[in-house]
Parts: structure tokens; sequence; C-alpha cells
């Protein structure tokens, strides 16, 4: 099998991510009905980390080792990579030594270098530009809860950061539309965000206009890790854009709301909003686990049927 890397979400087709939901959900059912699963059985991932995480490192460890594999966490802190190493050189020698590698990083550049040189699967975890992982459990999310996603509208309020960017990817592939609102100077560049066309997204100064009628709501923090030093600017411009009961009230009336955590509550997301009852974070979280552990799977083995 040629080997594939999920380097931003445009990198799999529309039929690929069905795929991908449908195993989810079946090997979600088998981990709640504590039922042994190993077809990763002696493979191994190596997890490299330049930024803090905790849901990304967790949801992958926990996930290689449920499907019977193991995992590797390597820090930029303390390892050669910390202290100048080429990206090539190391995708060249880690990439003989286990069998997938999931990297999260600041620019893109870092991740897509890695994989020309690797010779197992690359695997995104975060960059400044893209969180594809992030969004394939969103999606997962919305499905379990309210079906296809496809021709639905999804209201991005805040940043045009990399959770923005690839809520844009995501939409052009499976067919839906993404309402953006973000304070002025805080755009979506297309060409950063990677997007093919703009016949899936608009772009609306007030953000209640962008939750009117959507179906999902959905922020992010407004300092993104890399850009603490503009956190008070960024404060003062973001004062407008806090995701709270009247927006959601603009939504459907059965719209979820997302967050890909940490929140600050106060800021991007009223309390009430985000312990409340349109909220799915916890869902969104836990599905992290399931849809990396249906990546992995097959991204190493391919297509697997459900038996």
């Amino acid at each position: 099998m040629a080997i594939r890397h999920f380097l931003q979400f445009k990198d799999f087709s529309r039929g690929e991510f069905e795929h991908l939901f449908a195993r989810a959900a079946w090997i979600k059912a088998k981990f709640k009905s504590f039922e042994t699963y190993h077809p990763l059985f002696d493979r191994h991932l190596a997890m490299i980390f330049e930024k803090n995480s905790t849901r990304t490192r967790l949801s992958f460890e926990a996930g290689m080792q449920q499907l019977g594999g193991s995992s590797i966490f390597l820090s930029t802190r303390d390892t050669q990579l910390g202290r100048g190493e080429p990206v090539e050189d190391a995708a060249q020698v880690i990439s003989r030594m286990v069998d997938a590698v999931m990297i999260r990083t600041f620019e893109q550049d870092i991740i897509e270098r890695f994989a020309a040189n690797s010779r197992v699967p690359v695997i995104n975890g975060l960059t400044n530009e893209y969180h594809p992982c992030q969004v394939l459990a969103d999606i997962f999310t919305y499905i379990e809860h309210r079906g296809s996603i496809a021709g639905k509208t999804v209201a991005w309020i805040g940043d045009s950061n990399n959770m923005c960017n690839t809520w844009l990817q995501a939409a052009e592939v499976l067919d839906f539309n993404v309402h953006v609102s973000t304070p002025p100077g805080y755009e979506v560049e297309p060409e950063r965000a990677g997007l093919f066309g703009q016949d899936h997204f608009e772009e609306f100064a007030d953000p209640m206009d962008a939750a009117r009628g959507a179906d999902l709501v959905t922020t992010d923090v407004w300092t993104s890790m890399g850009f603490e030093a503009e956190n008070e600017a960024r404060k003062k411009a973001f004062a407008d854009w806090c995701v709270d009961a009247d927006m959601m009230r603009a939504a459907r009336p059965d719209a979820l709301f997302m967050h890909c955590l940490p929140a600050h509550r106060g800021e991007e997301v009223e309390a009430a909003v985000i312990d409340g009852p349109h909220s799915v974070v916890w869902d969104e979280a836990e599905n992290r686990l399931h849809v990396q552990k249906a990546l992995l799977e097959y991204l190493l083995l391919g297509k697997v049927e459900a038996k």
C-alpha cells in the first residue's frame, strides 16, 4: 500500500472520510462494550511534540495502546531536533524505527518536510495552519448527534486560525457551508487556508449574522499558541466575538456548540453556553480518541471492513 499522510483535511476524499466515520463508530462501539480490538499489535507510533498538549497526547497514546500497539513520546526539548538536527535527517531516522509518526509543531512547512522524507505515514497533530484531527473529531461528533453534515451551516466565531482554516477545507470536501465572523484584521486568508475556491464560506462583519440559522456554532481561544505576545491586543479586538446565549438563540433551535478546548469562559465563550444544553464539548473531546484510532487503522492497514 502506498504511504499516505494526513497533513491537512483536504488530503483525503469524501469517500475516505465516510469510511473513517463508519470505522470510528464501529471502533467506539467496541470500546464502549469493553471488547478487545488489537489490529495494530506490535505497531509503534512516534509522537513528536514541539507544542504543549493534553488531548492530543492522551488520545494518541491511549488510542495506540487500545489498538494493541505502543507509542513513544518525543519532545523537541530533549531530542536532537531541539539542538538543530535537520528535520529531513530526523525523518529519515525516526521513520526507520516506527510504523507511524504524529507531529505537533509550529509551521506547516516543518511537517511537510518531515513527511517528504518519511518512510511511514505522518499525521498532523496540530500546526499553526491546520488542525485536521480535531475537525475530524468535531464532524464525527456532529454526525453522532445530528446525522450528515452535508448541506448544513457551521458558524465560526473568532480568529481565522488553524481550526478555522481546517473547517473551511472540510466544507469543500464534505459539501457544507461555513459562516465566518472575525474582527477586522483577522479575516480569512484563502491561500493560507489552502482553499480551492470560496463557494463554501461567507464572511460576516457581525458575529450575530454569522450565527443566524446555523446548525453548529463553534469557536476557539482568541490567542493561539505562538501568538502570546499579541494577547492584550487580541482581547480588545475580540471583545464582541464571545459566543453567548443571544448568539446561540440566533442559531437554529437544535444547534450544537463546539470548542476544541482548552476554553476561557468569559472570553471566547460564556460559561452558560459551554456548560449549557447546546454544548457537546465533552463528546467532542472524547471523540478525538475514536477518530484517531480509525485514522491510524486506515493509514497502517488500509480499508478494514466491519466484521
